[in-house]
């Protein structure tokens, strides 16, 4: 393997003259960067990115800690955010939260022994020390699709309660009047917002939300089907269940099928959290769609801003409404486009 010496042997400049074209210095004469890089090509030097790191004080490496690799949610955002990264001249390592506030700060912590240049975290819950200690030693760090509220970090998420109201609308277009949720996590801001925002949207149609139609679920596919099942139960069970995540509904599906009912005819469902899957269950499932994609690259652009000493900014995308046929919509070869979102999908 080549070393920078036989760089500069090979460019017949001094090892120093290597090191600054390498770092772009710009005291170095074209003539003799033409020639360094010239080298570089024909030995196939790779410089030691940990030993450049010590000198520099920068590993060009972000930290990436989500809630759960096996969401699709959070797999597509990971995907957008080593995209973003490597077009910025960044690697990331990627942490698996599983939706556990002490692996989370596992990972944090790891991280950060590892001289990250600066972290993005999904937040499991709103209280972590660890990350609060991160945040007030100068951690160039953003919050994406959850945050940690009254910590100073900039938060980059999508706002999905006008898509929640459109849902509602939607629903009580259809005629559904008993309408429960399998709610997430109330330790995250994702899980409280949700809930909040569909009780309001209700009570614009003069609908209630009873306790009973408010089932506590951990944004995972097991307590989907355990809330559901508890919902089946009821003396009046209700017309949809909206779950506030893709996993916690194709937990829900599951219950709905194990009864040998059906849906939408016994019972309608929706989902927060679209993914390519709801086109091919039976029925496609009617969901709210986040810009996962966009959200990944703001955030990566929003903590570069923050590690190269521009201010960051906070960003908030919106949600929209997916109509498919899980609540009871008509066959979309006898229905225009949803007045709702102007989008009909089968």
């Amino acid at each position: 393997m080549a070393s920078i010496k036989d760089v500069a042997a090979e460019a017949g400049v001094s090892v120093a003259t290597v090191s600054r074209v390498l770092n772009d210095h710009p005291s170095v004469s074209a003539d003799a960067r033409t020639r360094v890089l010239a080298a570089v090509e024909t030995l196939g030097y790779r410089p030691n990115a940990v030993a450049r790191s010590l000198r520099t004080d920068q590993t060009h490496t972000l930290g990436l800690v989500i809630s759960d690799v096996m969401n699709p949610y959070f797999t597509e955002l990971a995907r957008s955010v080593e995209e973003e990264a490597r077009a910025l001249g960044y690697s990331v390592i990627i942490g698996n939260a599983d939706e556990r506030p002490d692996l989370q700060d596992h990972h944090v912590r790891n991280l950060l022994d590892r001289r990250i240049d600066g972290l993005l975290v999904s937040p499991t819950d709103g209280g972590s020390p660890l990350m609060l200690d991160a945040v007030r030693a100068g951690t160039p760090m953003v919050f994406v699709d959850r945050w940690m509220p009254g910590v100073a970090v900039p938060v980059v998420r999508s706002d999905g309660r006008a898509a929640v109201r459109d849902l509602v609308a939607h629903l009580h277009g259809l005629g559904h009047r008993r309408l429960a949720i399998i709610a997430g996590p109330a330790a995250t801001t994702t899980g409280q917002e949700r809930v909040a925002a569909f009780r309001d949207a209700l009570q614009a149609y003069g609908l209630d939300l009873p306790d009973a139609y408010i089932g506590q679920g951990d944004f995972q596919a097991e307590s989907g089907r355990r809330v559901t099942e508890g919902f089946l139960d009821l003396p009046e069970p209700p017309e949809v269940v909206f779950a506030a995540d893709n996993l916690m509904a194709l937990g829900a599906l599951d219950a709905v099928r194990a009864r040998g009912l059906r849906v939408p005819q016994d019972l309608a469902l929706a989902a927060f959290d679209d993914i390519p899957w709801f086109v091919h269950t039976d029925p496609p499932i009617t969901a709210i769609a986040q810009p996962t994609g966009e959200l990944g690259r703001a955030a990566v652009r929003a903590l570069v801003d923050r590690i190269e000493g521009r201010p960051p900014e906070s960003v908030t995308l919106p949600a929209r409404l997916v109509v498919r046929r899980s609540c009871g919509e008509p066959s979309p070869r006898n229905v225009a486009l949803n007045p709702v979102t102007n989008r009909s999908e089968s």
